[in-house]
């Protein structure tokens, strides 16, 4: 039952205000609708309701209903899409009495991720979350799919998505054994390769934040400006989710500035399906091995405070809330003057990777933190270790280095994994 970019899909979005804010209703409404648009469907209407409580039967009330069924066959569309999580019950329930397929903000979410998932372990991971999400939902879902069959040019039962729809409850089961047997092979793989990295003692950094404030953006700048590897660049689009696997690439700034390894991955979103952040969790631990976070937020968002408290509660969850932190305010440009870009207050920078104003100065504020994470040391190494300074070369700001009669003598500021390599040949060891 995958949606096809090629066919309208006309649907209608229905929301339930149980006692929040009306702005931040209204913006959870504005982000469904967003969420609705990354899945090629037409929104023709739009449906709220003030209750204490959702109805259990039926998520809303009958009216309400009524009102929904009457827009269905006025504007010729076939899909609900519901702001919040549905119960089997409900689900099962809200097909029968507006005979549509029925969505909610979850299935949603994961039907974005299954449309994006390109390499082996994100389509993995994205099936995994999916068939747990569709376990408890079999019911509900297959009564939905029902009312499809049959047709043609519309969410009709035909294609992948709707064969593991008709799967029953055991066969579902063991797939989801499976899945999680191939994600843990994969995660083993994942882990080699993250020891290489650390062998390689280059600083980690990651870019994290709310989907599209632009972290895309701010790698492919990195890479523009200090690698001519334009292959390497990452799909950068206009819209919610449009990455989904996690790219690492290395950045080599030049200027006495060591490289270090940039990291960006799947952006987060408010109601994020915690089947997702679960199954991604291989992926997403990426930035709890990192010595710095960039966190990337779009400045001209009048809801940046919150994408921060969501963005800042996946990381909790990341165990990676204790990482230091740069805040990059991207998009400035649609709020300040590119005159006054960029602007820098404590651990908050203003910049616009669109218009490339900021990097140097991102870069210095990024250094700034690294060197207050690590120290100043002084190395002598044996004459016949001429290797190991080339690392340090690679990997730290050498201040000074001469060859003496007692050996290689070398002065530099690096990380705490190089003072721990190579701590038998420390000779001081100072602050910063």
């Amino acid at each position: 039952m995958d949606i096809l970019p090629e066919i309208e899909h006309r649907t209608i979005l229905a929301g339930l205000n149980t006692g929040v804010s009306t702005e931040e209703f209204e913006h959870s409404m504005d982000e469904l609708k967003e969420l609705a648009k990354a899945c090629n469907m037409t929104v023709v209407g739009i449906f709220t309701q003030n209750l204490p409580s959702p109805v259990a039967a039926t998520y809303i009330g009958s009216g309400k209903i009524a009102q929904i069924r009457e827009q269905l066959t006025l504007q010729e569309a076939d899909t609900v899409i519901f702001d919040e999580m549905l119960s089997p019950i409900q689900l099962r329930n809200l097909a029968d009495e507006l005979d549509a397929v029925i969505l909610d903000r979850t299935s949603l979410i994961l039907r974005i991720f299954r449309e994006r998932a390109r390499t082996k372990e994100a389509m993995l991971q994205v099936e995994l979350a999916d068939l747990q999400y569709k376990l408890p939902r079999l019911l509900g879902l297959h009564s939905s799919l029902s009312r499809q069959g049959g047709g043609s040019g519309s969410l009709s039962n035909k294609g992948a998505g709707e064969t593991k729809l008709e799967l029953d409850r055991r066969y579902i089961e063991k797939r989801i054994s499976q899945l999680r047997q191939a994600l843990e092979t994969v995660a083993k793989e994942r882990n080699v390769t993250r020891s290489s990295r650390e062998q390689s003692g280059l600083p980690r950094v990651a870019l994290v934040g709310y989907t599209n404030a632009g972290k895309s953006t701010v790698m492919n700048w990195m890479l523009d400006s200090f690698s001519d590897s334009s292959d390497k660049k990452v799909l950068e689009k206009d819209m919610l989710f449009a990455t989904l696997d996690t790219t690492i690439r290395k950045i080599t700034p030049g200027n006495s500035n060591p490289p270090f390894l940039l990291s960006d991955t799947v952006g987060f979103i408010n109601k994020l399906p915690h089947s997702l952040v679960k199954a991604f969790h291989s992926t997403l631990e990426e930035v709890s091995y990192a010595d710095i976070i960039l966190h990337i937020i779009d400045a001209s968002d009048e809801h940046c405070n919150e994408h921060i408290r969501v963005t800042e509660e996946t990381l909790k969850e990341l165990d990676a809330s204790g990482i230091p932190c740069i805040y990059v305010y991207n998009k400035a440009e649609r709020i300040m003057s590119t005159g006054k870009l960029p602007y820098i207050q404590g651990d908050k920078i203003y910049l616009s990777a669109k218009e490339k104003i900021g990097i140097d100065a991102l870069l210095r504020l990024l250094y700034q933190k690294l060197f207050e994470m690590q120290g100043k040391c002084e190395f002598l190494f044996p004459l016949s270790r001429g290797d190991i300074l080339n690392t340090l070369f690679q990997n730290a700001v050498i201040l000074e280095s001469e060859y003496r009669e007692n050996g290689i003598y070398c002065s530099c500021i690096c990380s705490l994994r190089e003072k721990k390599r190579f701590e038998q040949y420390i000779v001081r060891n100072n602050a910063t």
